[in-house]
Parts: C-alpha cells; structure tokens; sequence
C-alpha cells in the first residue's frame, strides 16, 4: 500500500469512529472528571500510554492525579475516580485493580472499544465507548485494516486531548498559559 493511500485509510477510519461516538457518553465522563478532584489511572500497552498522557494533562489543568502502581499512589478512598483503559474490557489484572478500587469506594470508570467485556460489564460503575477496533473485541465498532487494537489507541489518545481542550474551555480561570507552569520543570 503506497503512503497517501495509507494515511487515507487511517484518516477515514478516525473520521468514522469519531462520527459514531456518543457525543452524550463524552459529556458524561467530562462532568465526572469535572466532579472529581483526585483521579487514579490505569492502562496497559499502547492504550496505557495515551492514558499516561491524559494522566500528564489532567495533572497539568491542577488535579491530583495518581498513576496506579507508581510506587507514590496513594490508597483510592470513598469519592476518588478511577478511570482504567480496557480496550477489549477483560483485562485481568485491571478488573482486579477495579474491585479492589471499587471495595474502598472509587467510582470507577472504563472506557473500552468493548462494553460487553467484563470489567465494562459487572465491575465499572459507568462505561464510555470508543467504537474502534480493538485487540480482541467482540462489539460493533468501526473495522481497521490496521493491525491489532491501533485504532482504538490512536482514536483515545486523541479523543482524551480533545475532552482536556473541552475541560480547559470549560473551567474558568484555566488556560493552556496556566497549565504549561505546572509543566515539569526539570528536563
């Protein structure tokens, strides 16, 4: 496949997964960031990635923020959001992660290519769906001929920046300007 054909094919395919999804589900999980000030995250592989990303972002708008199994989490407490990446949503040790959060009383939050795995199913307290292809997902999502779950990763990496630009236009007193001085420092 030649390159313009290529980059062609990946452009339709966000453009239809974009097109698909819940523009509804989106507000709803933007509403629960917004009500939540301590968010824990996890992910795995290329989706935990673009989670650490939002992660970074969501830190830079003055959240507090915890990356679960950095040796500094802290524990999860009644109120606290957990927001846990499934792509095909039956990942194991994320589910685990999820009851356990869920029994100290996090609400927790799964966003999936697949809500009818398990943890999307009988563990998370609410669900947002990116309909893209995912590795091993059985749901009716947008098709890619690109290779395993990559358009899902692409399609969240992008749909998180757009929720953070969303929540900064939202917030007052919050710009881009007053996120970048909570930038890391010393690189």
């Amino acid at each position: 496949m030649e390159y313009k054909e290529m980059y062609e094919k990946i452009l339709d395919e966000h453009r239809k997964v974009y097109e698909r999804l819940d523009q509804t589900g989106m507000r709803e999980f933007i509403e629960e960031i917004k009500a939540h000030e301590r968010i824990f995250l996890i992910g795995v592989g290329r989706e935990g990635m673009a989670t650490r990303a939002f992660a970074m972002r969501l830190m830079h708008m003055g959240k507090e923020i915890h990356w679960i199994w950095d040796d500094t989490t802290p524990s999860i407490c009644k109120g606290d959001l957990v927001i846990a990446t499934l792509g095909d949503g039956s990942i194991g040790h994320i589910n685990y992660i999820c009851e356990r959060a869920r029994e100290a009383g996090g609400m927790i939050y799964v966003v999936t290519g697949s809500p009818s795995g398990n943890t999307a199913k009988n563990v998370a307290d609410k669900v947002f769906f990116v309909p893209a292809a995912v590795y091993r997902g059985k749901d009716d999502v947008v098709p890619s001929f690109q290779p395993m779950g990559n358009l899902f990763e692409q399609c969240l990496l992008i749909t998180f920046d757009m929720i953070v630009m969303t929540l900064v236009d939202e917030t007052p007193d919050l710009s881009f300007e007053k996120m970048s001085e909570r930038h890391r420092n010393v690189e």
